[in-house]
């Protein structure tokens, strides 16, 4: 059910399901079970993202401290590339990622812990992503980093000209100029920022 990467944090998560030919019933999350699997997190806020084109793609986005987010997220319409890129300053897996396929097909999940980055392209036209987060939503602290940054070396689908961006995401910054203009900002001492 968890499956771990080469990267310490993130967990590709498989729950089993029970069909019939009525359909089917999986738990997407179970706080004991997932606490006994070494994630203990409590989750606070449920969002919900569509699409309505393929291509678009959103992120990759985080939330600084001292409202750091984890994410739990999983595709319950259509199919998107999901990508966590650990943004934790002093990790020895430090600007390297991790991408999974999620869909409802395939019914995955992806745990992305605090200090990474996420963002996600469809692949197909009208999706959905739904995602829990174990802090709320802080505007102070949203942040994010260029989803095309050449030192991340992420496989996207599509190219930037390819892309549907947002305004804000255009002008996201790459990892080392936002780690350089935050280093700079009173009281961010190293490792304090994700």
């Amino acid at each position: 059910m968890f499956e771990r990467f080469d990267i310490e944090g993130p967990v590709l998560v498989k729950p089993r399901r029970f069909g019939d030919e009525r359909g089917y019933f999986m738990e997407t999350y179970r706080r004991n079970v997932w606490s006994e699997a070494g994630i203990d997190v409590e989750f606070v806020q449920h969002n919900h993202s569509f699409s309505a084109q393929k291509g678009v793609v959103r992120g990759l986005h985080f939330q600084t401290a001292p409202h750091p987010q984890a994410k739990l997220v999983r595709c319950t319409r259509g199919a998107l590339l999901d990508v966590a890129v650990d943004i934790r300053e002093g990790s020895p897996t430090f600007s390297r990622h991790v991408a999974v396929e999620l869909s409802p097909e395939n019914g995955w999940q992806l745990y992305v812990p605090a200090g990474f980055a996420h963002g996600f392209c469809t692949l197909t036209p009208d999706t959905e992503l739904q995602y829990l987060c174990s802090d709320y939503y802080a505007p102070a602290c949203d942040a994010g980093i260029a989803f095309d940054d050449p030192d991340l070396a992420i496989a996207w689908p599509v190219t930037r000209e390819q892309a549907v961006l947002s305004d804000k995401d255009t002008a996201l910054p790459r990892l080392r100029d936002f780690i350089a203009q935050t280093a700079a900002m009173p009281g961010n001492e190293r490792g304090d920022r994700v």
